[in-house]
């Protein structure tokens, strides 16, 4: 197959067998080439396998002539080899061997024209060679379909007139005014910027602004590569806008008490993912909270991808779920006849304080209802729960808790990204099943903390409210502001906002990662494993806190943007703000149908609590700015 001074192909260059020597080769190649300057090329020698090298049709050839070979017309005679076969139907689109191709293109070429001619054809727009064939030693080529030739003949112009193209490029885009889509390609480092991947971008360098989010953000809204309804946010906090996409597997076989009766997810109409449910048998409290920690092990992959989000991302374009979608159908409650779960049998002592908490693997009957059904049931069949529920809120008052009322909004998007924000409505369900699942919390604690299990607690500072605190919105607001911001460690503390001397977060597994490595730890507790230890423990609470608080930035972000957004889409809003509070000449005020506040001088002296009709009289989306005025 390969004789003495032939032509072959080596590492996609050319060489020349000057040796056989039994199954190897001693083979000539030019190892550096000659350059315009005057340098000779420079020629080595190396010994090679015939896996190494690719036979060419050139025999009795030196390799100092094989380079020094050279045909203007090259480019020619390969576009008219192309046109020649794409005109025999029978040939076009078949591979072609480099030999039968090279005769295509001239018949009578020299033997040290192969390489010359090999090079220009695999570096032509009009053939491809393949790869793999190349690799068991055979020079195919493909003929490329015209599409295929004009991509790459645009690529090659737009290389070759780079810096022109680029020059006029960015004439375009100090005028906002950029030929669109062509354009896009070269705003890609400006969005790197804006959804804050990179902090440097030539493109911002070049026209003279300075590379922030806020500033690329604009412009790509000024030259109308984004639109006001693309929310950066979640990105800049590096959020993925999608859920976990690792499954759990189905739930394990284990021994389950079954609980008699029927127990009630009470949670709002649009919920998808039940996590907890709640009943009363006469004598125990039950709260039932989703058990997928019984299929993820500390430190599972599953595990580790929950601890990196956090908890699941809210936000008005859906929920960035953190664990898989599919994982809702065999964990979360009532979406079966029944439903596995761990539950907190809780004993209440007739001041409503806990006498005792267990913790239990169960089994459970849910019924689902929404606040709404749930509030119809007060004096039917949830009627002792609604009981036990005030009973606690009078003692976690007593206990000095602190109860704040603020403006809140639901914010949707509908299919064409037009706004609709609506008043959050707190149906008096909503309270029954907050003061369950703080009883569960409090439970849970009070659990872990007898049974020395090194846990998640929650607790607060009391806060400094003063004695002339004044009524309405305005007393709301500066009772915000006199509150400690919670601690999270794994030692127990009052938490006295909640007015509870004990507490902590384990009824939201599904959707936040701190509830489930409680639940992780419970469970390991129940089986008799071994626990997770307090630095483990902390170093993972820590990890997990950390892309919690990147969550709630992103969320409130994001519920800030499409505000703004709406702002835009209903240029004439008007709305109520009630002053809560004053700064020099500036009063602040809430705008209860927005849930946002806003500062500005009024045109007539107020006193709290007082009301007046604001309007938007600008926005801005990039620094998510609104400036209100009076009506």
């Amino acid at each position: 197959m390969f004789e003495k001074n032939q032509a072959v192909l080596y590492k996609k260059n050319a060489a020349v067998i000057t040796e056989i020597e039994g199954e190897k080769f001693v083979i000539k190649y030019c190892s550096s080439p000659a350059t315009d300057t005057g340098k000779a090329a420079k020629y080595d020698t190396v010994k090679v396998r015939s896996k190494d090298i690719a036979p060419l049709p050139g025999k009795n050839v030196s390799i100092e002539k094989v380079f020094a070979f050279s045909d203007a017309n090259s480019e020619q005679k390969i576009s008219e080899a192309y046109e020649l076969l794409q005109s025999d139907e029978s040939s076009a689109g078949q591979k072609l061997s480099f030999e039968d191709l090279l005769s295509l293109i001239d018949s009578e070429a020299a033997a040290e024209a192969s390489f010359f001619y090999f090079d220009k054809i695999r570096n032509s727009f009009e053939f491809s060679l393949s790869e793999d064939d190349l690799k068991n030693g055979s020079l195919i080529f493909c003929p490329r379909s015209q599409e295929e030739i004009d991509a790459l003949k645009s690529k090659a112009d737009e290389k070759a007139h780079e810096a022109e193209y680029h020059a006029a490029f960015i004439a375009r885009l100090k005028e906002k005014k950029l030929d669109l889509p062509s354009d896009s390609k070269y705003m890609n480092e400006v969005e790197a910027v804006a959804l804050a991947k990179s902090d440097k971008s030539k493109v911002l360098q070049e026209i003279g602004i300075a590379p922030t989010p806020e500033n690329a953000h604009k412009l790509l809204l000024e030259t109308g590569i984004w639109t006001v309804t693309k929310n950066p946010h979640p990105t800049r906090w590096g959020l993925s806008m999608q859920s976990a996409n690792i499954s759990l597997s189905s739930p394990p076989t284990e021994e389950r008490l079954e609980v008699p009766g029927i127990s009630y997810a009470i949670d709002n109409e649009w919920s998808s993912d039940p996590d907890d449910a709640v009943a009363f048998d006469g004598k125990y409290l039950w709260v039932h909270i989703a058990d997928p920690a019984s299929a993820i092990l500390p430190e599972s992959p599953i595990d580790k991808a929950a601890m990196g989000r956090g908890s699941t991302l809210y936000i008005p374009e859906g929920a960035a779920r953190m664990l898989c979608e599919d994982s809702l159908e065999d964990y979360a409650l009532g979406l079966k006849e029944k439903s596995g779960a761990l539950s907190f049998r809780i004993l209440l002592n007739d001041d409503g304080t806990i006498e005792e908490c267990k913790v239990l693997k169960t089994l459970v009957q849910v019924k689902r209802l929404t606040y709404q059904e749930a509030d119809l049931l007060k004096e039917g069949e949830l009627k002792d729960l609604f009981a036990i529920a005030e009973r606690n809120l009078e003692r976690r008052k007593k206990a000095g808790s602190v109860e704040i009322n603020l403006p809140e909004v639901h914010i949707q998007l509908d299919q064409d990204k037009k706004v609709l924000i609506e008043p959050e409505v707190h149906p008096q369900s909503s309270e029954l099943v907050r003061e369950m699942m703080l009883l569960a919390g409090e439970g849970a604690a009070r659990f872990a903390f007898a049974n020395k299990i090194p846990f998640v607690y929650v607790s607060q500072e009391a806060p400094d409210i003063p004695k002339d605190l004044p009524g309405g919105l305005a007393g709301e607001f500066r009772t915000v502001k006199c509150m400690h911001r919670r601690s999270v460690g794994l030692t127990p503390g009052a938490h006295a906002g909640l007015g509870l001397g004990m507490y902590s977060q384990v009824t939201s597994p599904l959707r936040r990662y701190g509830d489930l490595l409680c639940h992780e730890q419970l469970r390991a507790f129940l089986d008799g494993r071994d626990l997770i230890d307090k630095d483990a423990m902390l170093e993972r609470l820590a990890a997990g806190d950390e892309a919690a608080y990147a969550c709630k930035k992103a969320e409130r972000k994001s519920d800030l943007h499409w505000t703004l957004v709406y702002l835009l889409q209903n240029p004439n809003w008007t709305g109520e703000a009630v002053c809560v509070d004053f700064k020099g000449n500036d009063a602040i005020f809430m705008i209860p149908s927005l849930a946002q506040q806003t500062m500005f001088t009024p045109k007539n002296k107020l006193n709290l609590n007082d009301k007046i009709m604001v309007k938007a009289k600008s926005v801005d989306i990039p620094n998510l700015q609104v400036k209100f005025v009076e009506a």
